[in-house]
C-alpha cells in the first residue's frame, strides 16, 4: 500500500448565533400573515363507488348509488383534496355540519402526500 497523504488541518471558527429577540419574533409573524388569507377549500367526502360508463348512463332520478362505506362510518374532512380530519354529521340550524372526531397529525398527513 502506498504512503497517504496528509492534509493540513482546515481552520473552524466558532459562530455564535444570537437569539431571536421579540422584534425579530414579530416582523417574522407579519411576513407570514398574508398565509392567513389564503382560501382553502374544505369538503367532507361520504363515501365513494365505482362504475362503468353504462351503468352512469342509466341512472336516473331515484337511482340509488352504493358507497364503499359502511353506514355509521366517519366521514372524511378534505382540505384542498387532502385528508385533515374525520367526524361524523350533525344538524345545525337545519343545515348539515360535521363534528371532528380525528384530526390527522402532521406527520400522517405528510406520508399520505405519495
Amino acid at each position: 500500500m502506498g504512503e497517504q497523504e496528509t492534509q493540513p488541518n482546515p481552520e473552524i471558527d466558532q459562530h455564535e448565533f444570537n437569539d431571536l429577540q421579540d422584534e425579530n419574533q414579530q416582523s417574522v409573524s407579519r411576513e407570514i400573515d398574508f398565509l392567513l388569507d389564503i382560501p382553502i377549500e374544505i369538503s367532507v367526502q361520504l363515501g365513494a363507488s365505482k362504475m362503468l360508463i353504462k351503468e352512469l348512463l342509466q341512472l336516473g332520478q331515484g337511482s340509488v348509488i352504493e358507497l364503499e362505506k359502511l353506514a355509521g362510518e366517519p366521514m372524511e374532512i378534505m382540505a384542498n383534496h387532502r385528508l385533515i380530519a374525520r367526524g361524523e354529521v350533525v344538524v345545525v340550524n337545519e343545515k348539515f355540519g360535521v363534528r371532528l372526531t380525528d384530526i390527522i397529525s402532521p406527520t400522517e398527513r405528510l406520508s399520505n402526500l405519495k
